[in-house]
């Protein structure tokens, strides 16, 4: 019998599914520059809603903070949590009406390099306050020029790998994700 709306039991099996992926893609080793986090917490938020997305990151982010091989995020964990969630929440509000055409698949790529963007803005700024309150004595400007000039290139690597795992991952997740459901 097919369902025409998901299950409760479904829907959650399914979140959790994304909230283990998600933890376990943040703590193995991968390449530089390379993470699914964004794309798994923005295509909850597409499937799930804006609630989900951002429940998602943040709980991805709290696990991460504590079993990161980097170490615990300390301060920077509430701008990692809002970033992340941001993401979450856009994906929530994103309409994926996927017309099967490169159009819809650039935009979907140049959203996830947006979103990235945006959430290396939100962490860097969690740096400059780090630099403020515990490192240095230099002003909250100067520790945000230092943050967002020394997180520079990390940053465009990220927006770089972001846009081409939005634009060929994005779609076929989601669609994925809604099959599952009504099945």
């Amino acid at each position: 019998m097919q369902l025409s709306k998901p299950t409760n039991t479904r829907r959650i099996a399914l979140f959790s599914v994304m909230a283990a992926l998600c933890t376990v893609l943040q703590v193995v080793p991968r390449p530089p520059g390379l993470e699914f986090t964004s794309l798994l917490t923005f295509s909850a938020g597409a499937v799930f809603g804006s609630v989900f997305g951002v429940s998602l990151a943040t709980i991805v982010m709290l696990v991460n903070a504590v079993l990161s091989p980097f170490g615990f995020a300390s301060l920077n964990l509430p701008f990692q949590i809002l970033g992340m969630s941001l993401i979450g929440a856009v994906g929530g509000f994103y309409k994926m009406e996927n017309d099967g055409t490169a159009r819809f698949v650039a935009e979907t790529a140049i959203l996830g390099a947006f979103l990235t963007f945006i959430y290396y803005l939100i962490t860097n700024i969690g740096f400059a306050l780090y630099l403020v309150l515990f490192i240095s004595k230099v002003s909250f400007a100067e520790a945000l020029a230092l943050a967002q000039v020394t997180g520079a290139p990390f940053t465009l690597i990220y927006i770089v790998t972001n846009t081409f795992v939005f634009g060929v991952g994005a779609v076929p997740l989601v669609s994925s994700m809604i099959k599952l459901l009504r099945r």
